[in-house]
């Protein structure tokens, strides 16, 4: 698998003759697996066509803050959630002035505001201009505030000049990109991922189950994975490919995954339990198909067992939790965060149809003894990281 796969980036274009280089950039992170959407700014489409970046990306340019039939189709918003990674190659040095003072003057600007994906700078400007005191105390608030900075590159600029300021190559920058996804965070650490739905045959033909994809577990067993984790990913039937350096173990029914879990948390460090686990299931299984018997039929059914619960109770891991509600999200979250003992859980409407069950993105509340966190609407692949930095920051795992 490359380094950037299924990853989603948005490459702001600013205004300057390195934008020609953000033509490559495009290639080389498609290259690595990324699926890459490019805004850019006025000032940039003077430097090169936005139809050259829109047959090299494959998606629509995105230029104009107020552009009402971009907005119908993926509103600025709707863009800023949708990324894993904003890089803004090159990013000018007015650009960077503006976003240490918070201008949302531009799409691009306003973007970087509303995202909630890793930000990360190509500085391209001449060798003066970044040897400026303006521009490397701009540079130093945008690290305090978290914003990668790569680069820049050194030798001959475009004026003739020589020193530091070129935006960094292309294949430099992909490669620094790659990096910022493998986070270290938890080197070291086993993480066991439950994912998916249950199912609890009826007979050899039928089944109860309900309409989880997965989605959200896989998410966090990748992101587990590039911050180092070494993860076991217990999963109900699902449409999905498990990550690389994932070790996998495909289960059905309930008991079958509550056994895998308790093997797999045995020796681990932390448990997180994302799959939508059936809480029932027949007290007998037909061993032939059910045969149609008039109007109306009855099926005895009794309790699965709570898997989270039961490995909170019996092993010493880190416990997460997860609350799928359609009403009284927060309030049955915290019911559950006390009753099954879990340090943490991770409350989520599943009945609103952008968000939850087989959406590709998530809004969801981080709840534990001591507080409550918000994670407002980002994708899936994102909120998984947030979560995992969330888990270890909060609680020094």
């Amino acid at each position: 698998m490359s380094s950037l796969s299924n990853k989603r980036i948005i490459l702001g274009v600013t205004g300057g003759i390195a934008a020609y280089k953000s033509a490559e950039v495009i290639r080389r992170l498609q290259d690595e697996g990324a699926e890459v959407r490019v805004v850019m700014t006025p000032a940039a489409e003077e430097f090169i066509r936005p139809l050259t970046m829109q047959a090299l990306s494959g998606n629509p340019v995105h230029s104009q803050l107020l552009d009402s039939e971009a907005e119908a189709g993926m509103g600025h918003i709707e863009l800023a959630r949708w990324a894993d990674l904003l890089l803004i190659a090159p990013a000018s040095a007015d650009f960077i002035a503006n976003m240490v003072h918070g201008r949302a003057d531009s799409l691009l600007s306003a973007i970087h505001l509303a995202t909630p994906a890793i930000v990360a700078v190509a500085p391209a400007m001449n060798q003066a201009m970044w040897a400026h005191a303006a521009s490397l105390a701009n540079i130093s608030v945008l690290q305090e505030r978290g914003v990668r900075i790569i680069g820049p590159d050194e030798g001959i600029q475009a004026c003739g000049d020589v020193g530091p300021g070129r935006m960094q190559q292309p294949d430099e920058i992909v490669q620094l990109v790659s990096g910022l996804f493998q986070t270290g965070r938890l080197a070291g650490k086993k993480l066991v991922i439950t994912a998916g739905p249950t199912r609890e045959a009826l007979d050899p033909v039928r089944y109860i189950s309900n309409h989880s994809s997965g989605k959200m577990g896989y998410a966090l067993a990748e992101a587990a994975v590039e911050a180092g984790a070494k993860v076991t990913l217990i999963s109900g039937p699902v449409d999905l490919a498990p990550p690389e350096r994932c070790q996998l173990r495909a289960v059905v029914s309930a008991e079958e995954m509550l056994r895998a879990s308790l093997e797999a948390a045995a020796d681990a460090d932390i448990f997180i339990a994302a799959a939508a686990v059936a809480d029932y299931r027949a007290s007998t299984v037909a061993g032939q198909k059910i045969k149609k018997q008039g109007d109306q039929i009855s099926i005895s059914l009794q309790k699965n067992p709570d898997i989270v619960a039961t490995v909170a109770a019996q092993t010493d891991c880190f416990v997460l939790g997860f609350a799928a509600e359609t009403q009284n999200i927060e309030s049955y979250a915290k019911d559950k965060l006390a009753s099954k003992n879990l340090n943490a859980i991770i409350a989520n409407d599943v009945s609103r149809g952008d968000v939850g069950f087989n959406a590709e993105d998530n809004e969801v509340s981080w709840i534990d003894a001591d507080s409550t966190t918000v994670f407002s609407k980002r994708s899936k692949a994102q909120l998984a990281r947030d979560i995992l930095e969330h888990m270890v920051s909060h609680h020094k795992l």
